[in-house]
């Protein structure tokens, strides 16, 4: 790590970011992830300012979908769809009436984005032969809204078959830094996701890729998280926040304070100026209703509707609402195509 100039972080981070739109390193995101409580407000201001300068006022809404839940081969320690553990999630496929169903559904809300997400290592025939009958679906349906995939580790060849489908857009989380991985998955490696990644870069897809905050990183290890994530360059970051699940090696963590979650969504902000910020999993524990305002107001500028993969959410209806008061208009889809 680069030593942080001598001189006050917050300042520094108004030069870099606000005003040239570089993104901090690891060693300043360490200083800003360090900040004491009476601080924070003047983070999270600046982490907004650079989000209006650099972003705009302008929030993209999501809604994600699980096509296949449960049963997944992998060992991810925070996941209750892993079939290592004994958790009350089953393998259970969507048909595809229902993701037409859901898509519609997501459409109506003012979403731009819709995610269908499987619980798998990576897909198989099957699996991309419903995503491509589902895309297809959606699309005789009318429904011109923007379609994202979230189905595990790929090769080049599956790669190539969801850009040729019109899938815009790829979630891979890296999930936790490099450093901690191996103590939250050991099916798989994390260089094995960053492969992907850079596959999906590389072929013309927007990358979407974040990961979960809580999971026993040290602060130091979700400083290195934030740079890594920066390095990657990803279009969209996704800001989850462990929710621990019955049955997974995590059900008995703590949940991340609320003060702790600001301060990680404003430093990685400044990590990554110019990048989507998205809400995710577990903000509704984390935050509650006025932490969700002020994170909204402190980086971040994306967010899910709905319930996400087997966890209970907001309502869109809430979401929205929320956004109206704020005065932060919903990204429309002409913009995003």
């Amino acid at each position: 790590m680069t030593a942080v100039p001598d001189t006050d972080v917050l300042a520094y981070a108004r030069e870099q970011v606000l005003e040239n739109g570089v993104g901090l390193g690891e060693a300043e995101i360490l200083e800003l992830l360090r900040l004491p409580d009476d601080r924070l407000s003047d983070l999270l201001a600046l982490a907004h300012e650079v989000r209006m300068r650099w972003c705009g006022p302008e929030v993209e809404v999501e809604g994600i979908i699980s096509l296949k839940t449960g049963g997944c081969p992998e060992d991810c320690h925070f996941c209750s769809q892993s079939g290592r553990f004994p958790t009350p999630v089953r393998s259970a496929w969507l048909d595809i009436p229902n993701l037409v169903k859901a898509a519609r559904e997501t459409a109506a809300t003012g979403a731009t984005e819709f995610c269908i997400v499987a619980a798998v290592r990576g897909p198989d025939k099957r699996l991309l032969s419903q995503v491509r009958e589902g895309v297809q679906a959606i699309r005789a349906d009318g429904n011109d809204i923007q379609i994202a995939c979230s189905l595990g580790m790929l090769t080049q060849e599956q790669v190539d078959e969801l850009v040729e489908m019109g899938v815009h857009r790829y979630n891979h989380n890296l999930e936790t830094a490099r450093s901690h991985f191996a103590e939250v998955v050991t099916t798989h490696t994390w260089e094995e996701r960053w492969d992907t990644l850079r596959m999906v870069r590389e072929a013309g897809m927007e990358v979407c890729c974040g990961g979960i905050i809580g999971m026993g990183e040290t602060v130091e290890q979700r400083a290195e998280f934030a740079a890594q994530l920066a390095e990657l360059g990803p279009d969209e970051c996704t800001m989850n926040f462990l929710i621990p699940q019955q049955g997974t090696p995590y059900e008995h963590y703590e949940i991340v304070e609320g003060k702790d979650a600001l301060r990680t969504v404003a430093a990685f902000r400044l990590a990554m100026p110019k990048a989507l910020m998205r809400f995710s999993g577990g903000r509704e524990l984390t935050f509650g209703d006025l932490g969700t305002r002020q994170g909204m107001l402190g980086g971040i500028n994306a967010i899910i509707v709905g319930n996400y993969l087997t966890s209970l959410g907001r309502s869109a209806g809430e979401d929205l609402s929320m956004l109206d008061e704020l005065k932060m208009p919903i990204k429309a889809v002409s913009d995003s195509l």
